[in-house]
């Protein structure tokens, strides 16, 4: 526990992690060149650590240098990176990204299996609390400090990227599939007030002995699943009837595909569900 409250320490000194910041355009300092735009691959030093993490972004070309654009912090699955939903069906995410304004924030979450401080995993889906409290009670003292370092690192590369570009506080989008899907629940609830509106997909990593389900009753969310997605459908289900019958600013999406294909379905309408709470 100490180690993680020591991790959790640094998110009060993120401001000083811009020093550390390279864009691989070769652009470093907003003061010294225009911010690049579009699609860039950066990195920096992790502070707790030493390491250097990397991170991907994009922002839109259409940019004027001075707006407040939305940012929409997103959340990788299991054994991918940074890339790896950035890169899939041809760029639809970074599309998406262009047409409705957003800047996209895509981190590692320090490893590829971080969980971005959720250690919930399959079969720990909502309404398997038995298969919660075994997977909570078997995280090692190692496990934990990744957990902590994960969250830790999303956090600070959105920061980063929120700082330089001088992106809308006010607007700031969470999303991510599978492990991305319970990170987004994770955060959601550690960070209530930061978040405009959330969007978990095909991963309804959520214990509900233990989420502190208040915190989160007025954040707007968006949940997806694929009919197809078996292993995690019956828990987004059960999931998506509890949070109607408890009144939360909720809405459920199911489109006709398995756990990954659900991916490009939903993006299109977790945008259009990000803009329709913009301009409530």
């Amino acid at each position: 526990m100490a180690q993680r409250h020591a991790a959790y320490r640094f998110v009060a000194a993120v401001s000083a992690v811009l020093v550390f910041v390279t864009i691989s355009s070769g652009v470093a300092e907003a003061q010294k060149a225009a911010l690049p735009v579009g699609d860039q691959h950066a990195e920096y030093v992790f502070p707790p650590t030493g390491e250097t993490l990397p991170y991907r972004f994009y922002v839109p070309t259409t940019w004027d240098g001075g707006s407040a654009l939305p940012i929409l912090l997103f959340l990788h699955g299991a054994g991918a990176d940074e890339n790896t939903y950035l890169d899939m069906n041809d760029g639809l995410l970074l599309r998406l990204a262009e047409q409705h304004g957003y800047i996209v924030v895509s981190p590692l979450g320090y490893t590829r299996l971080g969980a971005y401080g959720n250690p919930l995993r399959l079969p720990a889906v909502f309404g398997q609390s038995e298969a919660a409290a075994a997977q909570r009670a078997a995280v090692t003292p190692e496990r934990r400090r990744e957990l902590a370092f994960s969250e830790l690192d999303v956090i600070t590369v959105l920061e980063i990227v929120t700082e330089a570009y001088g992106a809308d506080r006010g607007r700031t989008f969470l999303a991510g599939h599978s492990m991305g899907s319970g990170g987004v629940w994770h955060l959601a609830a550690r960070y209530p007030e930061r978040w405009r509106a959330v969007a978990p997909m095909s991963g309804p990593f959520i214990d509900a002995d233990t989420y502190p389900f208040e915190v989160i009753r007025d954040l707007p969310i968006l949940m997806t699943e694929g009919t197809g997605a078996t292993p995690s459908l019956a828990g987004s289900r059960a999931l998506a009837e509890f949070m109607r019958n408890g009144d939360f600013d909720f809405e459920y999406l199911e489109v006709d595909g398995d756990h990954g294909s659900m991916v490009p379905m939903v993006l299109p309408a977790i945008f259009e569900f990000f803009d329709a709470v913009s301009a409530r």
